[in-house]
């Protein structure tokens, strides 16, 4: 089946959930905690989720789906879609507007389709493999930045608050004495990836993420010219990882302060 095809299915599932992210910010969105009381759930998460896993089955039911909300039956097929329903669940449950939708389709465990809608600014970051990504079908690419006294960088906090929450706290101060222009914690680590992607930011780092998080965004960012490893600068799988994305001239200097 041809890649406009699958492109076309992940651009309706984005929307829809878009939908009911809207129609649920800051109008009742059933709030309950997960795993921790900082760990947030809401009824938009949910019903997006079911919105975009309907459409997906609908037309390719063989294909698998990796959610974050929801565990569904594994297939032979070699074609994945990786899901995060509303990326950035806590600002969402707290009225701020900064969260995404996230979907990616991937063959062979390679991201060949990502797709981040971020409705309240009506953005949607594309990209397919090999045709380079997009916003709001304008080329977009990555910032020239060869320098971290020149770089604004972004981070992320894994729920873990302990080793995981020191050691970034640790970075942070690491990458200020080396003078960055600046740090911002956005909450929405699709979005991160994405910014880094249209040169908005010139690095991101979080000390673990699930693929959900980062399968779509990463293809936006390769696609924009960037790099996207982990903290030893490997390949990332899709699977459990820390994650340093940039916009490859700052790579190693970031990998550096990630090492002391």
């Amino acid at each position: 089946m041809a890649t406009s095809s699958y492109l076309h299915i992940a651009l309706k599932a984005a929307g829809a959930a878009a939908e009911i992210h809207k129609r649920y910010f800051n109008n009742d969105a059933k709030v309950r905690a997960k795993s921790s009381h900082f760990n947030l759930l809401t009824q938009a998460d949910l019903e997006a989720e079911q919105a975009i896993a309907r459409i997906i089955k609908n037309e390719f039911p063989d294909h698998n789906i990796i959610g974050e909300e929801n565990q569904y039956e594994r297939t032979s097929s070699p074609y994945s879609w990786i899901v995060d329903p509303l990326d950035g669940t806590n600002n969402f449950a707290h009225g701020l507007p900064i969260f995404s939708v996230s979907i990616a389709l991937a063959k062979d465990n390679e991201p060949i389709i990502g797709i981040v809608f971020d409705p309240m600014r009506d953005e949607l970051f594309k990209a397919v493999k090999n045709e380079g990504a997009y916003l709001n079908d304008k080329k977009i690419k990555v910032s020239g930045s060869a320098l971290l006294k020149q770089s604004l960088l972004i981070t992320g906090f894994y729920y873990d608050r302990s080793r995981a929450m020191k050691r970034t706290l640790d970075d942070i101060y690491h990458f200020f004495s080396e003078g960055i222009i600046g740090l911002r914690r956005l909450g929405s680590a699709a979005l991160d990836l994405c910014y880094v992607a249209s040169g908005r930011a010139d690095g991101f780092w979080e000390f673990l993420l699930n693929p959900w998080d980062f399968a779509a965004g990463s293809l936006i960012l390769r696609e924009a010219g960037g790099k996207i490893t982990d903290f030893k600068g490997r390949a990332i799988r899709l699977d459990p990882t820390s994650v340093l994305a940039s916009n490859g001239h700052i790579h190693d200097q970031m990998l550096e302060v990630l090492h002391r």
